[in-house]
């Protein structure tokens, strides 16, 4: 079973001096001054082994992501790290065994896609630990000094070695991250330096590594220069990293993951679909239908997450004398049934042949995009006319669905602008660093439209769902006027919003013309 610690640390580099004597001639500083610590407590000497596994090609380590077997110490297995954010790590642990786990391996497939996991370097440490206690002897954070032997394994370099010492600080759990630099401060005095890398891998390998090889590198670049297809793919790329990036966080259920997931597939399709000017049309429709089906299968899971908030929150808002019946329980058989289905319909996709396939896809186009002539023209002249016509077709279904009369109709023309509206956003937001100010107004305007439309049809969703549970508590011979009264106000809270709408379309559109974007 997999077991997570967050890790708060710091790395210092102890000497200049690449040779193992280093060790011999790092001396800590006297510890005891910083604030805060009573005292320094010696926990003695460990010898650690560890070997870190990634691709060949270190797609890992271009993502700052380590696997790692070890040995040695009070927690010898396997470890995955993951950057949460700078000093932050989650490493996620699971028992020794001679291969990586499937379940850290699952954790690094957006990244490793096909490519198998191998070994690329041992590092062996002799570890001197020192803990920093407070007044009353509580953990304030362990101080350990490493001596470290890199080998590098694997091709290219193979067998070529390096040596080091560092300095280690982690922060204790729920550790205030100012002690930190309490204690950095303290051994800058002391003439010790913040390390160059992020982590002992990062050096091994930079120290070991031909000079000719670099990891892959999967981060955004920003645009080069002004011209269309710098700027769009400069944000394809941005979202493909979110895309990947999210992908642990999903299997891991972490909170709002599934969200953000979802919204990178669909920021990815709808730039397909509305830069097709710069992009060639014949190889993006079929890696943007890929992308609808995986936000399909998203979906699931987070239109479950959604309404489950929504419906508890509504019976919340209800008076004790007013629940008549097990509501609760009701919503809370359906609330766990609903949630494993969709889970497990999440993770099925996530698992499955044809997402990798279309993590390959998005990398090969990536790499090699399909740019058509107006790629090459400047940004302002080309995304501008791009964003306005997905506004005007928001334009269009909005007015359509706006004259007709309430009723499932008219549900279904303004979901049908609701999904306008999202688009013609994206739109604006990839333009933004290319147009700048308007395009940040364009977009907060179409926010507002989306989060109405948004809402509506949350209340439409909500209230199938409501009719279901209320005829389900019936058949069981239960009273179904707690879900009737529901009904009721998620209809009235609807009739409501549509009643605002047109004055949110107004506002969307007030000054709109084609000098809010230029083009």
């Amino acid at each position: 079973m997999a077991d997570t610690k967050r890790e708060t640390e710091r790395k210092y580099e102890a000497s200049a001096d690449a040779s193992a004597k280093a060790h011999d001639e790092t001396r800590l500083p006297d510890l005891t001054k910083v604030a805060g610590v009573s005292s320094v407590r010696d926990e003695g000497v460990a010898e650690l082994d560890a070997v870190y596994y990634d691709t060949a090609d270190l797609r890992l380590a271009a993502d700052s992501i380590t696997l790692r077997r070890r040995t040695g110490g009070a927690d010898a297995g396997w470890h995955l790290k993951l950057s949460v954010s700078p000093d932050v790590r989650d490493e996620i642990r699971e028992p020794l065994t001679d291969d990586p786990p499937p379940s850290l391996v699952a954790l690094t497939r957006s990244r490793t896609r096909a490519e198998p996991l191998v070994p690329v370097v041992r590092l062996r440490s002799v570890r001197d630990v020192r803990h920093l206690l407070d007044a009353r002897g509580e953990l304030l954070a362990e101080v350990s000094v490493d001596t470290v032997t890199a080998q590098r394994l694997g091709v290219p370099a193979s067998g070529a070695t390096t040596h080091w010492t560092e300095i280690e600080v982690e922060l204790a759990d729920k550790g205030d991250p100012a002690f930190l630099d309490a204690v950095g401060k303290k051994l800058r005095k002391a003439g010790l330096r913040p390390s160059t890398s992020a982590s002992k891998l990062a050096r091994a390998l930079k120290d070991t590594a031909p000079s000719w090889q670099k990891p892959e590198k999967n981060r955004p670049d920003p645009p080069a220069s002004g011209t269309a297809g710098d700027h769009v793919l400069a944000y394809l790329r941005e979202q493909y990293e979110s895309l990947v990036a999210h992908d642990p966080a999903v299997r891991r259920d972490l909170p709002d993951s599934v969200h953000q997931m979802r919204v990178a597939t669909r920021r990815l399709r709808s730039a397909f679909r509305t830069y097709r000017k710069v992009l060639d049309r014949t190889v993006t429709d079929p890696v943007a239908a890929e992308l609808k089906w995986l936000a399909r299968e998203l979906g699931v899971d987070r239109d479950q997450e959604v309404l489950d908030a929504r419906l508890h929150a509504r019976i919340d808002d209800v008076p004790e004398t007013l629940l008549m019946g097990p509501v609760r329980g009701r919503l809370r058989v359906w609330s766990v049934a609903g949630r494993e289905s969709s889970r497990a319909k999440t993770l099925a996709a996530l698992d499955s042949r044809r997402y990798l396939e279309l993590l390959t896809a998005l990398h090969a186009l990536l790499a090699d995009p399909p740019l058509r002539p107006a790629a090459s023209r400047p940004a302002a002249g080309v995304l501008p006319k791009a964003v306005h016509k997905d506004y005007g077709r928001l334009a269009r279904r909005m007015e359509s669905a706006l004259s007709l009369t309430h009723g499932e109709e008219r549900d279904r023309a303004l979901h049908s602008a609701r999904k306008a509206a999202k688009r013609t956003r994206y739109a604006a937001d990839a333009a933004r660093p290319a147009l700048g100010k308007p395009a940040k107004r364009f977009s907060k305007r179409v926010k507002a439209v989306q989060s109405a439309l948004g809402a509506h049809q949350d209340s439409v969703v909500a209230r199938e769902t409501l009719r279901i549970l209320g005829a389900q508590a019936h058949a069981a011979g239960e009273t179904a006027f707690t879900w009737g009264l529901l009904y009721g106000r998620e209809e009235a809270a609807a009739e409501a919003g549509q009643s605002e709408l047109p004055q949110v379309w107004k506002r969307a559109t007030a000054g709109k013309s084609r000098a809010d974007l230029g083009g």
